[in-house]
């Protein structure tokens, strides 16, 4: 390719403060004589990484956005919508504007000379008016398709031994347009590290989530793993009369797989007995079923008493510090049943300064009985360990470790929750659900996987940058700058093993094909 004359279009480019303006050339291809425009996506990617870092817009058809804009909008939470960025640019655009206004009649005025007729100066230029929020958002969705790859390949590279299945209607709601009303629940297939390795758009649980499973068992197999020893869910998870759950049967590929009940959904079920959620015994009564369920493990627990006292401490430790210090394990069945209906008779006649009884003593005793048979499904499965040191403290001159544990599937419920208020607003259309829908589950992987490996200081979520920098630093000085860092893995698109439902998985089904994706998007811009 060679020079052949500068591009008669001059980009304008949305900046955090102003404007500026991007020119370039046309490139010839020597053989064909074939024009191209220079900053053309399919040129810039032939470059290296590092040419390709120093392009700083994100080009639409009419208007473009420098990187520095958009990357606000990354780290969303629930107060980082595109309305709010929209609202502080047009703060910082019209401070800047009146700033150069101030400065350019003030200089103005030094040449009014007393007595001498002059013309009054030309008025400074209209403000250019900021592009809304719905323009932002729509760029930030086109910039996050040139790395839909990338997202893509992260999602189906992640695995777990110790799986987490929970479903939500927080996001489904938000579908707009088209996709109204297309899908009613999001569920969700987490690991042990609160990482997510599926996430799905169903219209009914249960049976809707069977090509999940499948794609799952076939992602495993294909990639050599071992598959994973047990499965937390929130229903399906046994039956009376002892045959396969329906939670089991999901996954034939997999028959040593032990299902089993989350139990904090197990609590929440018997605190439906409760008369009120406000009642001022409430929190004394879930510690104690708490307290049936597990038990401390009496070495940790020593452990941290001895640190408490030689720091000079004579409380009790707290629930943080138990949590953060000491595993737990569940009480056998036998003995959770008992204690479960001890503490039920012991709050049977409880109530407050008003003489509201905490517990509506009949339907608490239906609760416990038609509960009663997943109280084996609660159990710790024999031989696993749920718990993983990830570091050392030293308190009052003993060593505590530090533990995370991987019971339960209450992280899906704060990913749902980061997810819900990931995407922008009450409504999205289907094409930005699903861009947001991916970009919020790979930054939520990420963020994981570095809490899990104990990293901290450095935060990018692209694998490109980490890995070529670690490749430039290991060849010039044998060291790393990036202790995190994973090669880039390629997504193969086949359809038809272990990643049939990753963009069905956002599940729009008429968003499947990428090429259409693109299009529609284009099309959207156009207009």
């Amino acid at each position: 390719m060679t020079g052949s004359g500068l591009y008669k279009t001059v980009r304008r480019v949305l900046d955090t403060n102003g404007w500026y303006y991007m020119g370039t050339e046309y490139l010839e291809c020597s053989s064909c004589t074939k024009k191209c425009v220079g900053w053309a996506a399919n040129i810039r990617s032939q470059l290296d990484l590092d040419h390709q870092l120093l392009f700083p817009a994100v080009l639409t058809y009419r208007l473009s956005c420098d990187r520095s804009v958009l990357a606000q909008l990354k780290g969303r939470t629930l107060g980082n919508s595109a309305s709010r960025l929209q609202s502080y640019l047009v703060e910082q655009h019209t401070a800047e504007w009146m700033t150069r206004s101030i400065h350019y009649l003030n200089t103005c005025r030094k040449f009014v000379v007393a007595g001498v007729q002059m013309p009054p100066p030309q008025p400074p230029p209209q403000m250019v008016p900021v592009p809304s929020s719905g323009w932002l958002l729509s760029t930030f969705v086109l910039e996050s398709f040139t790395r839909i790859e990338e997202l893509k390949a992260k999602v189906t590279s992640t695995f777990g031994s110790i799986l987490k299945m929970d479903s939500t209607k927080k996001v489904t709601k938000k579908l707009a347009g088209a996709d109204a009303g297309t899908a009613l629940w999001m569920s969700s297939v987490g690991n042990e590290l609160a990482q997510v390795l599926m996430s799905v758009l169903t219209a009914a649980e249960g049976y809707g989530l069977r090509d999940m499973a499948q794609g799952l068992q076939n992602r495993y197999q294909l990639a050599g793993k071992e598959p994973p020893q047990v499965l937390y869910v929130d229903r399906d998870c046994c039956r009376r009369d002892g045959g396969t759950c329906a939670a089991a049967a999901l996954f034939p590929a997999w028959p040593r797989l032990a299902v089993r009940l989350d139990i904090w959904h197990f609590i929440r079920r018997l605190a439906v007995g409760v008369t009120s959620e406000s009642q001022p015994l409430y929190p004394e009564f879930m510690r104690r079923l708490s307290s049936c369920i597990f038990e401390w493990d009496p070495e940790d627990l020593s452990l941290l008493e001895t640190a408490l006292q030689a720091g000079g401490s004579r409380r009790t430790p707290s629930s943080k510090e138990l949590g953060r210090h000491c595993r737990r394990r569940t009480r056998v069945a036998q003995e959770t049943e008992r204690l479960l209906g001890e503490a039920v008779e012991a709050f049977k006649g409880a109530t407050d300064a008003m003489n509201v009884p905490l517990l509506d003593r009949r339907r608490m005793e239906e609760i416990l009985e038609t509960q009663r048979h997943h109280i084996p499904c609660i159990q710790d499965p024999a031989g696993l360990c749920l718990y993983t040191k990830t570091g050392q403290l030293t308190r009052g001159g003993v060593s505590l470790p530090v533990y995370r544990c991987a019971r339960g599937s209450t992280s899906l419920e704060s990913f749902h929750l980061h997810l819900h208020r990931f995407i922008p607003g009450s409504s999205a259309r289907g094409t930005f659900l699903q861009m947001l829908l991916l970009e919020g589950l790979t930054r939520w992987n990420e963020d994981r996987g570095k809490a899990a490996a104990g990293g901290a200081g450095i935060n990018c979520y692209s694998s490109q940058q980490q890995y070529t920098l670690h490749q430039l630093t290991q060849h010039f000085f044998h060291t790393t700058l990036v202790e995190s860092h994973v090669k880039p893995l390629q997504y193969t698109g086949d359809t038809s093993d272990s990643e049939p439902m990753l963009l069905e998985g956002f599940c729009l089904r008429t968003l499947k094909n990428n090429c259409d994706i693109k299009n529609r998007v284009t099309l959207f811009f156009l207009r």
